[in-house]
């Protein structure tokens, strides 16, 4: 309760100062350039939004980005002149005391330290947010546009009450003030901007909000890597991780060997081992809207089809991120002993990951949406990179993949083994149904994050 009155006593102190300088700032000329791009979560796993600041700061545009900093951005981003990082800090748990009031203390304190930094940063002609996180940015980013005469542009990419309602249930008391509170303030917003064409429709016919959908795109980044940088990967991560190290050594000292790859060091000709196992890619958040025990229960199936005799390759499971539910998975994981089947839970930089998605031979996305109504960024990225992925369905899933045409679609373990053993039957089988996936994806020409954000983005933020 202490800590709870301290909070309100210092929102009490700091809001007559903060309206004065609002005041002042307010009538500072130069905005029309300088847009803030606020993430209320880790900068480094919000791709969309880096996307944002990049298009903006390539547009001419001076981008602020606050945020925190708990993982590294990319190197585009650092090394932009027009980009402006502003790192912000998490609240210690305060340890003690019930969950209401120590959540209660815990957005008090991001309402005014957010509130701070924002008037600490220079007079923005736009405010762009992710939501979620959007409590208490929202009510935050809208005050201080109409105190700097700033325009809140709101990119929904999910519910945030939606997210709560899969740890406390959909119709707890937090969660329905959640859902009153984002309902409220996303209504003041100037511009949205959404992921589908779904929530797009949801938030027009529920919440009177009028959004444009602009979907996720791969970056130019996302592509298909050659195979001297594939080799090159995989040495650099056999050195921490034991599946992407070679199980024998080659006999010639002047050949260097990964678990897929060898290289002559002479020539430097750099090709595929005969017999090597299947690299399967996983990139996750480990939150409650992913079910990895579906992965775990097909990959155990996969197991005894391979045992059985079916002619089906080892397999190299690699789950990528970072979250609260990892370690769960990884006791479960450690629990599997599988002959065929290795597991690695990496956390990789940022340059890293598209390289292991355009080396890998097939994604898998457990994303199962908490609305019902965003999709798998995950599963857009694998895609740029041409790899062909089984995602669970769901929703709004058909706006993003085809099933049969550029992936597959499953609901249970059972389908998604049963779809692993047609796709790796007789690997690396270049008649397969996994390479003519590939083949799909790479004539379908898709459209890239800077084209598509010029098409949609760029004339909202330049219409006068």
């Amino acid at each position: 309760m202490a800590a709870s009155c301290v909070a309100v006593l210092a929102l009490a102190l700091l809001l007559p100062v903060l309206l004065l300088c609002a005041w002042k700032r307010g009538r500072q000329a130069g905005a029309s350039a300088h847009v803030v791009v606020v993430v209320l979560g880790d900068v480094g796993r919000s791709p969309r939004m880096q996307y944002h600041a990049l298009s903006l700061a390539q547009s001419g545009f001076s981008v602020t980005l606050l945020g925190f900093y708990n993982s590294k951005p990319r190197d585009e981003l650092l090394q932009s002149d027009r980009i402006q990082i502003v790192k912000l800090r998490e609240l210690p748990s305060l340890g003690a005391g019930p969950r209401v009031l120590q959540y209660g203390v815990k957005v008090l304190f991001q309402a005014v330290y957010l509130l701070w930094k924002l008037m600490c940063t220079d007079p923005a002609a736009y405010i762009f947010l992710q939501n979620p996180p959007g409590l208490p940015a929202i009510a935050v980013c809208w005050l201080v546009g109409c105190l700097c005469g700033s325009k809140l542009v709101i990119d929904w990419h999910n519910y945030g009450y939606s997210i709560m309602g899969l740890v406390h249930g959909p119709r707890h008391p937090i969660v329905l003030l959640a859902k009153w509170y984002e309902k409220f303030f996303g209504r003041l917003s100037h511009l949205n901007l959404c992921v589908t064409n779904a929530m797009r429709e949801d938030l027009a016919e529920n919440w009177c909000i009028r959004a444009v959908t602009v979907y996720d795109k791969p970056a130019s980044f996302f592509k298909e890597t050659p195979l001297d940088l594939q080799h090159e990967l995989f040495m650099k991560l056999s050195h921490t991780y034991s599946p992407f190290q070679s199980c024998s050594a080659p006999s010639d000292p002047s050949v260097e060997r990964s678990a897929f790859t060898e290289r002559d060091c002479q020539s430097g000709v750099v090709r595929r081992l005969h017999g090597r196992p299947a690299l399967l890619v996983s990139s996750t958040s480990w939150t409650e809207d992913e079910d990895f025990s579906i992965l775990l229960g097909a990959l155990e199936k996969f197991e005894q089809l391979t045992l059985s005799g079916d002619s089906l390759p080892s397999l190299v499971c690699v789950i990528t991120g970072k979250g609260p539910l990892k370690e769960h998975y990884r006791h479960l994981i450690s629990q599997k002993h599988l002959r065929h089947v290795q597991f690695c839970t990496p956390w990789l930089e940022a340059e890293d990951y598209p390289l292991l998605l355009g080396s890998a031979d097939l994604g898998v996305c457990l994303h199962m949406s908490s609305s019902g109504l965003d999709l798998p960024m995950k599963v857009v990225d694998m895609f740029g990179c041409c790899l062909p992925v089984c995602a669970v369905n769901f929703k709004c899933l058909h706006e993003l993949v085809r099933h049969g045409e550029n992936g597959l679609v499953f609901k249970d373990a059972e389908e998604l083994a049963a779809q692993l053993q047609m796709l790796f039957l007789k690997f690396p089988d270049p008649d397969g149904k996994l390479n003519q996936f590939r083949k799909e994806l790479r004539e379908s020409e898709q459209l890239r994050w800077d084209e598509s954000w010029q098409r949609t983005v760029f004339p909202l933020v330049t219409h006068k």
